[in-house]
């Protein structure tokens, strides 16, 4: 498992493309200013950024293997493997849970070390901007990994695109939108560290990246067409950002009032 974990990390940047990359800049770059966080005020947030994304491959080897290896272990010794095929749809609901929160949990390690050297004490809007640095980095990785994976596995092109119609765009409409939810996800999460509320709204993280990731499970069943789960995710996407952005601007409200 070691050394698959060591050849997995290459591949998490392999098949690169100017397509790919501009795309996960670009979408970062949107989702960030939707936010508008104070980046010439406190350039240290960059820092957060970056280390959000150098953690972001970190979190997915230790979700894809160790994790997963434990997961299926312990399936197996409680269940025989026509059952677990049988009941998949349901026992990959505990499974994409864990996942996320290995993920949500790397994404607010810098937020989490920032509000312990400030005394556990930060505001709220901070700790959801700095929620924002860390989950665009961290997704500014992933949406490039993903996005090059399918340009690459569909050897992409405009004639794709005129042949296929929507379908050969999925990838880069997921990847925008997921990328959303991956900030917006942290956003919450630094927001309710810095209410005191840190491990309620660490679950509420997880519980955002299992609605996102179920999809996968739904569309492999044929319960929803492929179609239909971008739409899901789209949709989601849309509400989640929206309660993070509502609680950006309610706290912004609230500082004028006491002023």
């Amino acid at each position: 498992m070691i050394q698959q974990m060591g050849a997995f990390l290459p591949s998490f940047f392999a098949n690169p493309t100017i397509l790919g990359w501009s795309c996960a800049v670009v979408f970062t770059a949107i989702w960030i200013a939707c936010y508008r966080p104070p980046l010439l005020s406190k350039p240290w947030l960059w820092a957060v950024f970056v280390a959000g994304a150098i953690l972001a491959p970190v979190a997915i080897v230790i979700a894809s293997f160790p994790l997963r290896y434990g997961v299926t272990i312990l399936f197996g010794y409680l269940w025989s493997q026509e059952t677990v095929q049988s009941w998949a749809w349901l026992l990959s609901i505990p499974s994409i849970f864990l996942f996320g929160l290995v993920w949500e949990g790397a994404k607010l390690l810098p937020v989490s070390i920032y509000w312990w050297r400030k005394n556990r004490d930060i505001e709220p809007k901070l700790g959801l901007l700095i929620g924002v640095m860390a989950g665009a980095g961290f997704g500014l990785l992933v949406t490039q990994w993903t996005i090059n994976y399918f340009i690459h596995d569909l050897n992409w092109s405009w004639q794709l695109v005129q042949a296929r119609g929507f379908p050969a765009l999925i990838g880069f409409w997921e990847g925008f939108f997921v990328l959303g939810l991956s900030i917006a996800s942290t956003a919450l999460a630094g927001w309710g560290l810095a209410k005191g509320w840190g491990w309620k709204f660490y679950l509420l993280a997880g519980f955002v990246y299992l609605v996102t990731n179920y999809n996968t499970v739904l569309v492999s069943y044929k319960l929803v067409s492929a179609t239909q789960a971008q739409i899901i995710i789209a949709t989601w996407a849309l509400i989640v950002v929206g309660v993070t952005l509502w609680l950006r601007e309610r706290k912004e409200k609230a500082s004028h009032k006491k002023k």
